[in-house]
Parts: structure tokens; sequence; C-alpha cells
């Protein structure tokens, strides 16, 4: 056991290509992470990590340890799995990131039962809007909204997130009702932006156009990075806003927001479980993804 610990530290510094955040990240000390890497190489007889002030990285032999670790681990893992009873108590460390307003409306209402169920996993969570780095930032795994652009990435499309347009009644009592897109020009309409990293091209007012969708360029005079604030800007009628369904329907329905345009809803955005590696799934991990979906099936359309 004491050899996969420290396989396990070698595979985290080598992913994290850093001493200080793998150790941070596993809850030990530098010294004791470039100890093991040093006993590592002594025991292997090569060179694992080039070593810089700035950057860690791995040797060509290093590549080869790192790729034949992480597919030991892993094994070991499902070894001591296999006999385990599936209610057998978990215990580790999980470092998950989610997206702000799935944390707060659907992960944090539900997570207390979760707790309950495994006493012993110590839980880390993010929670962001800006697209984390699973391999950088040491995430167990991540909840995307969104497409994935990292083709070496493993994610698994949980479903789509359906997105509606919408305005307070104060702005539709200044503004207007658009009916049309034609209506969103000559009415003098503004959208809020949303960048979940500010000073970023925002997109602009998406809308359907035959098999496609399009955007419209139009104005607005405030940015915000974080979809909670999106949302408390459409409440205060700064402008109109594009966003998920589920997360607005408690608006909709006492009257803050109001849909319009429901003819012309942006295109839904999937949302998946994204992981580093396939082979590299603790069973804590694929128990938190399994619970993960299963409390998300109901904002989501399959």
């Amino acid at each position: 056991m004491q050899n996969l610990e420290a396989l396990a530290i070698f595979v985290r510094i080598a992913e994290m290509g850093s001493f200080t955040r793998a150790a941070e990240s596993l809850g030990i000390q530098k010294g004791r992470a470039s100890n093991v890497v040093r006993e590592l190489e002594a025991q292997m007889g090569a060179r694992l990590l080039h070593r810089s002030t700035r950057t860690v990285q791995l040797t060509e032999d290093g590549r080869s340890f790192s790729a034949r670790a992480r597919a030991l681990l892993a094994d070991a893992e499902d070894l001591s799995a296999m006999f385990a009873a599936s209610e057998a108590p978990l215990s580790g460390r999980l470092r998950i990131d989610l997206s702000t307003e799935f944390a707060r409306s659907t992960v944090m209402p539900a997570l207390p039962t979760f707790m309950e169920r495994y006493p012993g996993i110590e839980l880390e969570l993010s929670s962001t809007d800006r697209r984390v780095d699973l391999i950088q930032e040491g995430m167990d795994c991540v909840l995307r909204v969104g497409g994935i652009v990292d083709e070496t990435l493993v994610a698994r499309t949980l479903g789509t997130l359906r997105m509606v347009n919408a305005a307070s009644p104060a702005y539709l009592a200044r503004y207007g009702v658009p009916h049309t897109l034609e209506d969103l020009l000559a009415q003098g309409h503004r959208m809020v932006h949303y960048s979940p990293t500010l000073g970023s091209r925002t997109l602009g007012w998406e809308y359907p156009a035959g098999q496609t969708y399009a955007v419209l360029a139009l104005p607005g005079s405030l940015s915000v990075n974080n979809v909670q604030t999106y949302h408390s800007a459409g409440l205060a009628g700064l402008g109109l806003i594009q966003a998920g369904l589920s997360s607005l329907k408690p608006f909709l329905r006492s009257g803050e927001l109001v849909e319009v345009l429901p003819d012309l809803r942006p295109k839904s955005l999937p949302v998946s479980i994204v992981v580093a590696h396939r082979h590299n799934l603790s069973r804590r991990v694929r128990i938190f993804v399994e619970w993960l979906e299963n409390i998300l099936m109901p904002d989501l359309d399959r």
C-alpha cells in the first residue's frame, strides 16, 4: 500500500506539473512529495521528472512510467472493490468543480444526504463558471455546461439544458415587449452580456435560423462573468437575458421575470460530466458521478 501511495503522489505531481499544487491537493507536505519522487527515481534507476524553478515536466521515461502507474492504480482500486460490498464504507478526498448555478440550486440542497451516506469522504467543492483545467487544478471530475473543446478529456453527456429569453416586468414596461427579431432593434432593446472571462468577446443574442443558430449584435452596457449575477442583472431590469429554464422557473412562476420570444429560444446546452482519464476512476468518483447524474436528471432534457 505504501508503494501504491507513492505512485499516487507521483501521478498527481505529473498531472499538475507542480510539487506545491500536488502536495496541497493531496493534503501532504511538499517535502514529502519531493522525497517520494527521489525515492522512485532511485528505485527505477531513471530520471522521471525535469525540474525547473517554474515547471515540472515528465521525461520520456517519466511518461511511460506515469501511464503504467495510472493503470496500476486503477487496477488496484478495481481489485479492492471486487470483493467489497456495494455499501462498504468509502473514504478519501474528492475534488469536484461545478457551475455556480447547479451548485446553488441542485447540488447543495441534496448534498447533506450524500455526506450522511458517505461520511468518510472529504469533499472539496469548487464552484465557478470559468473553464477549469482538470489536470492542472487536480480535479477528479467536473460538471460542464456547453461544448467540450479538449478532445483529450473524457466526457459523458447527461442531457441538455433548455434555454429561454427573459426580462423583468419593469424592463419590458420601459422598452416594450418584443415579438420579433426586428422588434429587438426597433424598440431599442439591450441585453446583459455574459462571459466566463471578463474582457473576452461577447457573443450577442442567439436565435434559431433554419437548421442552425445565428447571433444578433444587440447592445448592452453591462458584462458579467457569473451566472447568478447574470440572473440578478435580469431581475434588476438591466437588460434581456438568455439563461437555463430550470434555474429561471421560480422567477417566471412568481412573475419577477417574463419569458419573451418563446419561439426564438437559444440553443439548448449540453451538460456533461468530464474526467481526465477513463481508466483512473476510483470507486468514490464513480459513486459521486452516479449520484450527481441522478439529482440532475429532473433539470435536463434527454
